[in-house]
């Protein structure tokens, strides 16, 4: 009896076969996947995490085994507004557009995975009507707890179109941190074009692929990030769905991102920013100079993400052999793929602690670390705290700075294993 070997995977973007690798992290359930006590006694979920590269558009992307609504789920914990830092940045991005794109209460802004209404609050804040697009249940109702209208679904071209029957045509529509997300990219983008206003503008963020390859940080590879963006990548998937890229800023944020600014391809005359910024050439010639569209730019990814996972390992077992208690902060979705992809279990690290409430009492996915809250912290005064949001390392050594207290250090694993301090 002979077995089929199985279909080649083609490009969410572009269609053409996908076979060059980027990294093979075995395999994990879906990071956001937070287990309760109960859930203990059950089976999980687990996909292959294997991350591919098209060689025509230079799309980076996950094999696909799971579907959106089942990583998408009632129960999704992320909630943006935990992060002081995020909330800054959200907030300095709003009064940024604002000044830029002449917001006012006559405009009308849209966001896209509005999340908890971390973003969306401060347009509010401006008197500039709004609506969030969110399809999480959870984050959902808490962003409407802050008096911010939430349409709960997917967005695409179909939703796109029924707001703009219903009269929600947006003069700035913006996208953090999802493009990533979403399985049909071209579906998504084209729902941008139909909703803006003709001169209207839309901004998307994301982290960006530059750094996660020359970083090595594979712990932001996880089955709900269905792709991994450069600017060649994304220039070209919003052209094919009737955006024109205008320009592009680089962001500090989640290791290093960029935020692009686009605008309908079809528009009128008159936009705020009519020519192509400098900017973009740029990104696009720095990106070619690094080699994203070349193999040889991908390949030393796998070997530097086991070397990281040595590395890790390593330094669990030689604190345990020494007597010194190990701890970790923020249940992050990276921390999921950095404890899963190394074979970490609660006999090396206990706990991780957390500030959001929706993720204390519960697991890690994958690995089954309980998660408690800070005050098991201060009790238990562990020797090292391996920060798992290293995009946070700042925020978080500030946080708990009181650790010193008591000879206390921070640690992280990604990029590049080393003590903080």
């Amino acid at each position: 009896m002979s077995i089929s070997s199985p279909a080649a995977m083609t490009c969410r973007h572009c269609g053409a076969p996908v076979t060059l690798p980027l990294v093979d992290l075995g395999s994990a359930p879906p990071s956001n996947a937070y287990l309760s006590a109960q859930a203990l006694h059950a089976p999980e979920r687990w996909y292959p995490l294997r991350v591919l590269v098209c060689e025509s558009c230079w799309l980076v992307q996950t094999e696909d085994f799971a579907q959106a609504d089942q990583l998408f789920d009632a129960d999704y914990a992320y909630f943006s507004s935990y992060s002081s830092s995020w909330l800054a940045h959200a907030q300095a991005y709003v009064a940024e557009m604002a000044q830029r794109f002449a917001l006012g209460p006559h405009s009308y802004v849209v966001e896209v995975a509005a999340n908890d209404g971390y973003l969306l609050q401060y347009v509010q804040e401006r008197s500039v009507p709004c609506l969030g697009i969110e399809p999480t249940a959870s984050t959902a109702a808490a962003a409407r707890a802050k008096g911010i209208p939430v349409i709960e679904r997917f967005f695409g071209v179909a939703l796109a179109r029924e707001l703009l029957a219903q009269g929600h045509a947006a003069d700035l529509m913006t996208a953090n941190n999802v493009l990533a997300h979403v399985p049909d990219i071209n579906d998504f983008v084209a729902g941008f074009a139909v909703l803006l206003k003709p001169q209207g503008v839309a901004t998307f963020e994301f982290p960006h692929l530059l750094q996660l390859v020359q970083q090595c940080q594979f712990d932001t590879l996880y089955h709900e990030h269905f792709s991994y963006l450069s600017l060649t990548a994304v220039q070209r998937i919003l052209a094919a769905n009737g955006l024109t890229v205008f320009d592009v800023q680089e962001l500090p944020t989640h290791g290093g991102s960029l935020r692009v600014l686009a605008r309908r391809t079809d528009g009128d005359a008159g936009h705020a920013d009519e020519t192509i910024h400098e900017r973009v050439g740029q990104m696009l010639s720095q990106e070619a100079a690094a080699g994203v569209m070349q193999a040889d730019f991908y390949k030393h990814f796998q070997s530097q993400a086991l070397q990281i996972k040595r590395e890790l390992l390593l330094f669990l077992l030689d604190a345990q052999a020494k007597g010194h208690k190990v701890a970790a902060y923020g249940a992050a979705a990276k921390g999921n793929t950095l404890l899963n992809f190394a074979g970490v279990r609660p006999d090396l690290l206990p706990y991780v602690v957390d500030k959001n409430l929706a993720k204390q009492g519960k697991y890690m996915p994958g690995s089954r670390i309980p998660i408690v809250d800070e005050a098991h912290l201060r009790m238990d005064k562990p020797d090292f705290i391996l920060i798992l949001p290293w995009n946070l390392k700042e925020e978080v050594m500030d946080q708990l700075s009181y650790i010193r207290d008591w000879g206390g250090r921070f640690t992280i694993a990604v990029p590049g294993g080393t003590v903080c301090g």
